[in-house]
């Protein structure tokens, strides 16, 4: 109504800072990239291992294959690369940009040495693929039991 009268409630104002509290803690968990932006390693990969080899897959999308380095030394890898700028031509100013640009590199130590000469590196849709076989010494052989 107007011309109401209300007495000053200084808990109310504490509760309205506490719910626009919630909902930017709300709106950064939902998006965690938000929250984590520059913290995260990149690129995100996933190792696995087989009988004979190791695996490791890279997502690098945006990254030309000729823009990608993989080193293998014992049982350490490293991928190193870089984001080239598109150049094309636009008008006006960023709003958001959120694409990396520039150099990249990680390493990786794997739990086991592999043979480096004999690895395949594979590039298709912005996921580079490393096939890294063990070495001899690595794989577990089946020893047959001969009888006397």
């Amino acid at each position: 109504m107007a011309g109401e009268i209300r007495r000053w409630d200084p808990f109310q104002e504490v509760f309205s800072l506490r719910r626009a509290v919630d909902r930017i803690l709300d709106e950064a968990f939902s998006r965690p990239s938000l929250l984590f932006a520059g913290s995260m390693d990149w690129p995100a990969v996933d190792i696995y291992e087989t009988k004979d080899e190791v695996v490791v897959k890279a997502a690098v999308p945006g990254v030309r294959p000729e823009d990608i380095e993989v080193t293998v030394s014992g049982n350490t890898v490293t991928l190193r690369g870089e984001f080239r700028e598109e150049q094309e031509a636009r008008e006006g100013s960023w709003i958001r940009q959120e694409r990396r640009l520039g150099a990249f590199t990680r390493s990786f130590v794997l739990p086991v040495e592999v043979m480096a000469d004999k690895a395949v590196a594979e590039y298709e849709h912005g996921i580079l693929t490393l096939r890294l076989p063990k070495t001899e010494t690595v794989k577990a052989r089946t020893i047959k039991v001969k009888v006397k």
